[in-house]
């Protein structure tokens, strides 16, 4: 009897190890994916309202991109300086303070109405009144050019596609809609860097967009590359046009794709309008 149970357990052993150790050869670690909760929307969510709880993972970066505005005006409306340092648990501001009324003195402001019932009675009652030369249409031209010159000042030359496959969902400016480019391809092809510039952020915080890398370009332009099976690049390193930073997967997707979007001083644009045509 002694020697049939030990013969029993014996076998039962080895099955239990074969299974165990099967399994751990099989799956191998858990992916990234499963460690954090994946989004039931469409697209990714985007933060709301008048103030964020800073949480475990987050930079500004991530938060001022979820937030759909600039980093700059985040840490301008929070007061937060190089290097840009956050603490978890912390409540970020996400809209300007209205600044408090100055106190006038009565006599102040009877001064100032006074003139201006004046100035209002000369313009009135004056037979010359000529009116100024300059036109709407002129001061509305000027102000169209040097938003132009603005804009230009900080364009980058040249964008390059991302990703190699097919596009299977375009940009739509609408409230739901996608805010860039869905490129599908093979688990494990490459992910290149649209243009050169500076790694802001690389983790799976952002919820909806899996593991994320977004590079900032210049003070206007950012490139965001979501759902990747592998990051091979770090924050604050510098990237060059065209460098492998990642491999297409499908973390918080449902398949297989690369998310790609160009973001200008904080808001999403047609990708399409600046990649070269293919």
């Amino acid at each position: 009897m002694i020697t049939i149970r030990s013969t029993i357990s014996a076998v039962l052993i080895s099955i239990l190890c074969s299974v165990i150790f099967g399994c751990a050869s099989s799956t191998g670690p858990a992916p990234v994916s499963s460690l954090s909760k994946a989004s039931k929307n469409s697209y990714p969510i985007k933060i709301t309202g008048k103030r964020y709880k800073v949480r475990k993972g987050d930079t500004l970066y991530s938060i001022s991109f979820a937030a759909r505005m600039s980093a700059k005006t985040l840490s301008s409306i929070n007061n937060i300086n190089p290097p840009y340092v956050i603490y978890s648990g912390t409540w970020l501001s996400l809209v300007k303070k209205k600044k408090p009324l100055s106190l006038v003195k009565k006599n102040e402001v009877s001064k100032k109405w006074h003139k201006k019932l004046v100035s209002q009675k000369k313009v009135t009652y004056s037979k010359n009144v000529t009116k100024p030369q300059r036109s709407t249409a002129t001061a509305k031209k000027k102000k169209y050019v040097a938003k132009q010159n603005s804009y230009n000042a900080k364009k980058i030359s040249k964008w390059i596609w991302p990703a190699t496959g097919r596009v299977i969902s375009a940009y739509s400016a609408s409230a739901q809609g996608n805010n860039g480019l869905d490129i599908a391809g093979l688990k494990g092809s490459k992910i290149l860097a649209t243009a050169a510039g500076k790694v802001v952020y690389a983790g799976n915080a952002l919820r909806g967009y899996g593991n994320l890398i977004i590079i900032k370009h210049n003070d206007d332009f950012l490139s965001a590359y979501a759902h990747n099976e592998k990051i091979f690049v770090k924050e604050k390193q510098r990237i060059k046009q065209g460098q492998l930073i990642a491999q297409m997967g499908r973390t918080e997707s449902s398949r297989v794709q690369l998310h790609f979007e160009i973001r200008f001083r904080g808001k999403s644009v047609n990708p399409a309008n600046y990649l070269p045509k293919r």
